[in-house]
């Protein structure tokens, strides 16, 4: 899991999103046009939460998020997303 100086405030989780399929399980390769964001994402920092409301993710979690969840964040060029716990849909196992 990657470390960063970075330390996200009340609910919000920065999420490292992971690499898109480069082609289909037929074996076609899809061209970086027609590639579509990823959904999916390493979760890397967790703020401590708000009054009355407990964390449910925590750093490692593989997590699945809306498609226009989030905010992008380029940290030492590597890509970044900065989101509220709400905007996450699932954990994956």
């Amino acid at each position: 899991m990657k470390k960063i100086n970075i330390k996200p405030l009340h609910d919000r989780v920065i999420i490292e999103p992971l690499p898109v399929e480069d082609k289909t399980s037929s074996g076609i390769f899809i061209p970086d046009t027609a590639k579509e964001k990823s959904q999916k994402g390493i979760v890397i920092a967790v703020g401590p939460g708000k009054k009355n409301y407990n964390m449910t993710v925590k750093n490692g979690d593989k997590v699945l998020y809306g498609k226009y969840s989030g905010t992008d964040l380029k940290i030492n060029n590597k890509e970044y997303l900065i989101m509220h716990e709400s905007d996450i849909l699932a954990i994956l196992n």
